[in-house]
C-alpha cells in the first residue's frame, strides 16, 4: 500500500502590504497591551422587536471568548447550549459589546441572572425580546476603538498612512487570528482535506474556513503585487460598497474607474468551493491560477462540498478617526462583518502578530487563537 503524505504549507506567508511601496515598511508599534486597548462594538443594523420567544441580551465582556459567554448563559438560564445564539465571534483579549439570544418560550429570565453571571467579567447592558434566535452573520458591522503605542507614533508617517487608507481603502485580508498561532489551523486544515473531510465537530468547520481564507489571501496578495487589488479588471465581478449586490464588468471605461476611485465599488475575489465563478476573462484567469498553485487545498474544499462565494478585495473605513495623545494614538473606525481590524493595523505598524510570523503566539497579547476569532465575524 502506498504511504499517504500529509499535506504541508510553508508558513509564514509573505502577503504584501499595500502601503509599503509608497511609504516603506511601517515602524514598530504596540497594540492590545491590555483588553481595554482593543474595544469592539457590534452593530446589528436592526432593532429587536421587544417581544417574542427569545430573550436578547446586550452584554459587555472583557477577556472572554464569545463561546465562553454563550456556555455561561446557557447554564445561567438553564437551557441547552444550542438554545443560545450570537451573531459573531469577538476577540477574547478585548473589551467587546455584542448581542446574545436565549430561547425562553413562555418564561422570563431568572430573577437573579445578574448574580449568576457575576463571577465573570461581564456587564449586562440591556435585556429585550425578539421572535427569532440570533443567527451567525446577521450583524451588519463592528465598530472599533484601538490604542497604539511605540515608535510608529514618532513623526508624521502614521497620520500619512492612515490618511491614505481613509481615502483609498484597505486590502481586505483575513487576519492572522483566522489561521491560529504559527498557522496551526491552516496546517490542520491541509491535513484534514488531504485525508478526506467530514464534519466531526464545529472546529472542523473553522478549519475549512482557514483553508478558504488562505486561498483568498493568496489571490489578494497577487492582485496587490500586480496593482489590480483596487482596480476592476476585464471580467471582474465588482461588489457595490456596503452591499452584497454585484455585477460583472463587461468593459472598463472612465465611469467605472471613477466609481472605483471614490470607493463606490470594489473588485472581488473567490472564496474557493464548488460551483462556477461568475468572473470572466482576465479576472477569472487570476482566480484559476490558485488551482495550479494549491491543487490539494482547492480539490479538498470541493470534495468537502463547500459552496463557492465571493469577498471584496478592498474595504472602506467608515467613520474613521485618529486621535493623538502623549505616547499613544487612538484609532476609531467601522468595518463590515467579516472584516478584520488587524488588516488595518498591519498597514500602520510593524508587529509580529500582524505579519503572520511564527513568533506571533502570545506576543503583546496580540496573538489571538482562531477560537477567539475577531473582528471579523
Amino acid at each position: 500500500m502506498t504511504e499517504r503524505k500529509e499535506a504541508t504549507i510553508a508558513w509564514p506567508p509573505h502577503w504584501p502590504r499595500v502601503l509599503d511601496a509608497r511609504f516603506g515598511t511601517p515602524r514598530p508599534g504596540g497594540y492590545r497591551a491590555t483588553p481595554e486597548d482593543f474595544r469592539v462594538e457590534e452593530y446589528l443594523g436592526f432593532e429587536p422587536e421587544g417581544q417574542g420567544e427569545h430573550l436578547w441580551l446586550w452584554l459587555e465582556k472583557r477577556d472572554l471568548t464569545t463561546a465562553m459567554v454563550a456556555r455561561r448563559l446557557a447554564k445561567a438560564c438553564e437551557v441547552a447550549p444550542r438554545d443560545v445564539g450570537y451573531a459573531g465571534m469577538k476577540d477574547r483579549h478585548a473589551v467587546t459589546r455584542q448581542w446574545f439570544s436565549v430561547h425562553l418560550p413562555g418564561r422570563e429570565a431568572p430573577e437573579d441572572l445578574d448574580a449568576r453571571l457575576a463571577e465573570l467579567p461581564l456587564t449586562l447592558l440591556e435585556v429585550t425580546r425578539h421572535p427569532r434566535k440570533l443567527k451567525r452573520g446577521v450583524h451588519a458591522a463592528n465598530r472599533f476603538r484601538l490604542r497604539l503605542t511605540g515608535e510608529a507614533l514618532d513623526g508624521p508617517e502614521l497620520a500619512e498612512r492612515w490618511d491614505w487608507l481613509c481615502r483609498h481603502g484597505v486590502a481586505n485580508y483575513f487576519g492572522p487570528q483566522r489561521f491560529g498561532p504559527d498557522g496551526r489551523n491552516l496546517h490542520r486544515a491541509a491535513s484534514l482535506l488531504a485525508r478526506g473531510w467530514r464534519k466531526r465537530d464545529d472546529r472542523d468547520g473553522m478549519l475549512l474556513s482557514a483553508a478558504r481564507s488562505y486561498l483568498f489571501n493568496e489571490l489578494l496578495a497577487a492582485r496587490i503585487v500586480d496593482g489590480s487589488w483596487n482596480v476592476p479588471l476585464p471580467g471582474e465581478a465588482v461588489v457595490l460598497d456596503g452591499s452584497a449586490s454585484r455585477f460583472v464588468v463587461e468593459a472598463i471605461d472612465a465611469s467605472l474607474i471613477e466609481r472605483a476611485e471614490r470607493l463606490d465599488l470594489h473588485p472581488s475575489g473567490m472564496l474557493w468551493g464548488q460551483g462556477e465563478s461568475v468572473a470572466r476573462d482576465e479576472a477569472l484567469a487570476l482566480e484559476q491560477a490558485l488551482r495550479g498553485a494549491h491543487p490539494e487545498l482547492c480539490a479538498g474544499l470541493e470534495r468537502a462540498g463547500v459552496k463557492m462565494a465571493r469577498r471584496p478585495l478592498r474595504l472602506r473605513l467608515a467613520a474613521p478617526r485618529l486621535e493623538s495623545g502623549e505616547g499613544e494614538a487612538w484609532l476609531s473606525f467601522t468595518l463590515p462583518r467579516g472584516a478584520f481590524a488587524t488588516a488595518v493595523l498591519r498597514e500602520l505598524i510593524a508587529h509580529p502578530t500582524l505579519n503572520f510570523h511564527p513568533s506571533a503566539e502570545g506576543a503583546d497579547r496580540g496573538g489571538v487563537d482562531a477560537s477567539t476569532a475577531a473582528v471579523q465575524r
